[in-house]
């Protein structure tokens, strides 16, 4: 089916499973605590032939009242040196922000979060934001000019 109607959170089959090669691939993707299918907890591998190569990160994936209208915001919770990364582990990418115009003018609405953006498509967008930082818009200034 299609994307889940306003204020219906992703239905847990549409998790992510884990791959055979599981270097940058999802470990583990499910809810934090089965009264809440609002709050998913993401385990990723680090990406290979990068700073996170092998590592395990964990990331929480909280989805607002109204998904899929407006995207789920993610946050590490495992500690994160990454120009896209805020220091408190809030991850900065174009497709986590709001539908529409970029009010700044970086961004393309086309980058931006969409409703048929799925668990799967951004965790695959922040393996691959592990793989290419962005340097060019820093969550993390201080990680980004090292």
């Amino acid at each position: 089916g299609g994307p889940p109607e306003p204020g219906e959170p992703p239905a847990p089959e549409a998790a992510p499973r884990s791959s055979e090669e599981p270097r940058g691939r999802v470990l583990s993707a499910g809810l934090v605590d089965d009264g809440n299918v609002f709050e998913w907890q993401v385990t990723i591998i680090g990406p290979p032939e990068t700073l996170y190569d092998g590592g395990y990160f964990n990331a929480v994936m909280t989805f607002p009242q109204d998904y899929p209208n407006s995207p789920p915001s993610v946050r590490f919770t495992s500690e994160m040196w990454h120009p896209n990364v805020y220091p408190d582990g809030r991850v900065c990418i174009s497709i986590l922000h709001p539908p529409g115009d970029d009010p700044n003018g970086y961004e393309l609405a086309s980058e931006r979060w969409t409703p048929v953006h799925t668990v799967e498509s951004i965790v695959l967008s922040i393996i691959s934001m592990l793989s290419s930082p962005n340097d060019e818009s820093p969550a993390n200034i201080e990680v980004a000019y090292c």
